[in-house]
């Protein structure tokens, strides 16, 4: 898989823009298909003045990659991230919490690469440090643990002995509980203590970074990790539909409105 990005030169007027946490398949197909379109919407929107387009994780509710099947659902979008990049546009793709086993699928068949770890990447002439965010920061041991249990490649060989069929309503089951178990937890702003901020500030102590971008908190939050730098997290894109700008200059979070 893919480890790092080059250095991303901005044309005048030129921007890029930065999207987290779609979670395509719920609550239900219909609220789901809504949701892909505005996406869409907004891909068709922000194409026009982009220098490149990051897609920060938890892009599906589940994916899980078999040998030669992928689960059903979001052509629209695959379609439209398909034709942007035979346009020539750069696009690249974060694995989330809900969709960790990405392998080879955007790679070959969409020319996306795929990122399963933070990375650093030079914009313009600001320095940024990205990635979905999960796993990062004090705490959450538990999770820690079960996603180096998921990322190990014994697990996903086991997982694709499973009928599709089988293995897919099984993971959708249990996004579905660990989300409902965790819907109040993730919306508690939790202030100084909120974890990526506190992992922001210790990577910051090691390097500086201007911005620091991720998702998976579902909360549009822009906070100082430093005088000089701040912490960004994208908020989602099925309460807030919020989605990061830079323009060269600044890092902003934006709200799409179809």
């Amino acid at each position: 898989m893919a480890n790092s990005i080059p250095s991303i030169a901005l044309a005048p007027g030129q921007h890029v823009y930065f999207a987290s946490d779609l979670h395509l398949g719920v609550p239900d197909k219909n609220s789901s298909l809504e949701r892909e379109l505005k996406f869409i919407a907004w891909l068709n929107q922000v194409a026009p003045s982009a220098a490149a387009i990051f897609l920060m994780g938890d892009l599906f509710d589940f994916w899980f990659e078999y040998k030669t099947v992928v689960p059903k659902g979001a052509v629209r979008l695959l379609g439209k991230l398909a034709q942007l990049r035979d346009e020539g546009m750069p696009i690249y793709m974060f694995s989330g919490n809900h969709d960790v086993w990405m392998k080879d699928y955007f790679p070959s068949e969409l020319n996306i690469p795929v990122y399963h770890e933070p990375v650093d990447v030079t914009i313009g002439e600001k320095h940024f440090y990205i990635g979905h965010g999960d796993g990062l920061g004090p705490g959450d041991n538990r999770y820690k643990l079960l996603k180096k249990v998921f990322r190990h490649p014994l697990s996903y060989w086991l997982y694709r002995q499973v009928h599709p069929d089988l293995g897919i309503k099984i993971a959708n089951f249990w996004s579905g509980s660990s989300r409902k178990k965790n819907l109040k937890k993730d919306e508690k702003f939790l202030g100084e203590g909120e974890w990526l901020l506190q992992y922001s500030r210790r990577k910051q102590e090691q390097k500086h970074r201007d911005y620091f971008v991720f998702g998976h908190r579902h909360m549009p939050l822009t906070l100082d990790v430093g005088q000089r730098s701040k912490y960004i997290n994208l908020g989602d894109w099925i309460s807030y539909f919020t989605y990061g700008d830079f323009d060269g200059q600044q890092m902003q979070l934006c709200t799409f409105e179809k």
